[in-house]
């Protein structure tokens, strides 16, 4: 088994990162999930949040993703974000506006609207939120 897979991050704007990594932790919907090579086929929903990337035995770099999918295979892993931004590069100002708005935003939401629209209004709040702690963070 190889020691390294290609790792791709792809947001509308731009590519991000393609690269052999060690490892990356990505925030998967259903909680952070550790992508090594080898590791089994798979797509995953991808929660607002930090993509963690490893080398050497370090981490590299750190990613915010606003949410997303992600395909894995044994020998890559595409990451295809619907925004991202390289962790330093994250404003906690505008983090704080995001979430402002989308707190807002759900408040407005009743319980006769369409479950999407509600769990729409939710992945923004929480997606805000882990924008605003990766911004904390950097």
């Amino acid at each position: 088994m190889a020691d390294t897979f290609q790792l791709e991050l792809v947001s509308p704007e731009r590519l991000l990162l393609s690269r052999q990594v060690e490892m990356a932790v990505i925030p998967a919907a259903e909680g952070e999930m550790g992508v090594l090579p080898g590791h089994a086929p798979m797509v995953v929903a991808l929660r607002g949040g930090v993509i963690s990337v490893r080398d050497n035995g370090a981490e590299s770099e750190r990613l915010f993703v606003a949410g997303g999918f992600a395909e894995v295979l044994p020998d890559r892993c595409t990451v295809l974000a619907d925004e991202a931004t390289p962790v330093a590069e994250v404003s906690r100002a505008k983090a704080e506006q995001r979430l402002a708005a989308a707190e807002a935003a759900l408040v407005e939401v009743t319980a006769t609207d369409p479950i999407e629209r509600r769990d729409l209004a939710m992945s923004k709040v929480q997606s805000a939120r882990a924008m605003r702690d990766a911004a904390g963070a950097a």
